[in-house]
């Protein structure tokens, strides 16, 4: 009976721990769109530091989101990459950190480098092979490498699991470099 009520007594404390965390970050979000950014800080960090891992690890990447918005791309882009290099964070939330740095650095990275730290998740069976292909086939673009880009694109489009927004976009870009290909791969 002791160990029963034991057991009940910490999961009731650990569903309060989540619950004050939830709502917590709930208001970091609301100070954020409300423009508040510093109060929204110091929310985050008080989560971060809270020890509740779902809340902390959703708090460094809802920060680092709202960094990106704000142009604070080298600060978004150090909580991205602790979050992605972090081996107790499940993998999923960790290849999201990856590829949300990505999209932030797509503008001033190399092609290269992004393609390393997106290395595995263009795989065929990566469920952010699509956001990869975008992701590289812009770098490409940038780097005035139309045909890389183009075949990055092609693989976006020949894939039947690809977003219709992303497949919209993909139309769109794909039309646009088309006169800028080497007559040989239109």
């Amino acid at each position: 009976v002791l160990g029963v009520g034991g057991v009940k007594g910490w999961q009731y404390w650990q569903a309060q721990l989540a619950e004050k965390a939830g709502m917590e970050w709930y208001s970091a979000i609301a100070l954020s769109e409300a423009g508040k950014t510093a109060e929204a800080d110091a929310v985050f960090d008080q989560i971060t530091k809270s020890g509740h891992k779902g809340y902390s690890i959703l708090a460094k990447l809802s920060q680092a989101a709202r960094l990106g918005q704000d142009g604070k791309t080298t600060d978004a882009v150090k909580i991205y990459d602790a979050v992605a290099g972090d081996g107790s964070v499940d993998q999923p939330l960790r290849d999201l950190a990856k590829v949300r740095a990505a999209y932030l650095l797509v503008d001033s990275a190399s092609v290269a480098d992004l393609a390393s730290r997106l290395k595995g998740l263009d795989d065929r069976n990566s469920s952010w092979r699509h956001a990869v292909r975008e992701i590289l086939a812009l770098a490409h673009i940038r780097a005035s490498d139309y045909k890389a880009a183009d075949e990055q694109l092609k693989l976006i489009l020949a894939d039947q699991a690809t977003p219709a927004a992303l497949r919209t976009r993909t139309v769109l870009v794909s039309a646009q470099i088309q006169t800028l290909l080497p007559e040989t791969a239109n």
